[in-house]
């Protein structure tokens, strides 16, 4: 069969993309072997794609100064396309911006990093019922207990480096499905594909967190603790608490320079 050397790379993205996670929604009643099929297509077709192929390419950094400064958004979104299947951008993180922990409600994702470098710490609630159930530690500030409704028993399931040359970061509605991005030694760029989209009347809205502190927890330890969290597989246990958006966090918004998508 001959190679399809005409259509951008973006564009067989997209309906790679269309076709998985359609799929997904329909694979009680599917080939599971299928499904398995077309998302490894869409993770290779992920893996590959680069800077150039959506017309983009690293920044200087300028220090910026004054009001100018305070408001240009650490964080903005190339918007690409959007189905009701799922939605696909860019973001575009300054030199020392991170995007706060936050949720994906019944939500499956990918993150390909186009360029610079990106921190991801992912984790995952654990059941509600384990949240209501267990006498939660003394924090550090201390959490009012009307607060404690938005607390949550959670496992800190990855730390990890991701860059251009680095596969996409993966979650699932029950795996990975929270996680905090850093931007590491400059600026960073990284496509974001989301299945099915953020849509708070459906039920997904995004919901922002930190991570609570006990008050017997010893600095030291937890400091040497989280630098050992560098390798998938290290676990720990954590309670989250559910905020509203950080003050200092705000995302804003850039045209897409890329070839036009259809799906």
């Amino acid at each position: 069969m001959p190679r399809d050397n005409k259509t951008p790379l973006i564009q067989k993205i997209a309906k790679q993309a269309y076709t998985t996670f359609r799929g997904l929604e329909s694979s009680a009643n599917s080939d599971n072997k299928g499904v398995e099929d077309k998302l490894n297509g869409l993770i290779s077709l992920v893996t590959a794609v680069r800077a150039s192929d959506v017309k983009i390419a690293p920044r200087k950094t300028k220090p910026s100064s004054g009001a100018a400064g305070l408001q240009s958004p650490p964080v903005t979104y190339m918007h690409i396309c959007e189905t009701e299947v799922f939605s696909m951008g860019v973001f575009l993180l300054r030199s020392g911006a991170s995007i706060p922990l936050h949720d994906h409600p019944g939500m499956n994702g990918m993150l390909k990093v186009l360029y610079g470098k990106v921190n991801v710490r992912c984790f995952d609630k654990l059941e509600q019922n384990l949240a209501v159930t267990t006498v939660p530690p003394v924090f550090d500030p201390p959490v009012p207990p009307l607060q404690m409704t938005s607390a949550w028993r959670a496992v800190l399931r990855s730390v990890v480096e991701y860059s251009e040359n680095s596969g996409p970061c993966l979650l699932t509605p029950v795996r990975d499905n929270l996680h905090q991005i850093y931007a590491v030694d400059g600026p960073a760029a990284f496509l974001d594909i989301l299945a099915p989209p953020y849509n708070s009347d459906d039920g997904r809205d995004c919901h922002y967190y930190k991570v609570l502190q006990s008050a017997l927890e010893d600095e030291t330890n937890a400091k040497g603790h989280q630098e050992q969290q560098g390798e998938k597989g290290k676990e720990e246990e954590v309670w989250l608490l559910e905020i509203p958006q950080p003050e200092d966090f705000w995302c804003g918004g850039e045209s897409y320079p890329g070839p036009a998508v259809s799906v």
